[in-house]
């Protein structure tokens, strides 16, 4: 049976949630070719075109769940080098010297 046109524009708008957000009067090269992919008829087998964009929309919501995941348990990771090892001094109770420069009193 072929899929619903309410659960394809369903399906649609999920994925469309899941790419970083754009205004719509100036869409990403992604989102204008999702939107052709779905306003086209489809020349392949329907049920087989909306299974392979639900598989797609379950890699942005992982992928969106990664980056959010590692970003919380490696907050050093956007760091520079000096301020990650300020930071690690601190944290096993030790101040790092102020560094001298010349022309600095």
């Amino acid at each position: 049976m072929p899929p619903s046109s309410s659960h394809i524009r369903s399906l649609y708008r999920s994925i469309l949630r899941e790419l970083p957000h754009r205004p719509l009067s100036s869409p990403s090269p992604v989102q204008q070719r999702i939107r052709a992919t779905f306003s086209t008829a489809p020349a392949e087998d329907p049920t087989r075109q909306v299974e392979a964009g639900e598989q797609y929309l379950q890699y942005a919501k992982s992928q969106r769940m990664y980056a959010t995941l590692l970003e919380r348990y490696n907050p050093g990771m956007s760091m520079d080098e000096e301020e990650r090892v300020r930071l690690t001094a601190r944290r096993v109770g030790m101040e790092l010297p102020e560094e001298w420069t010349i022309g600095k009193k």
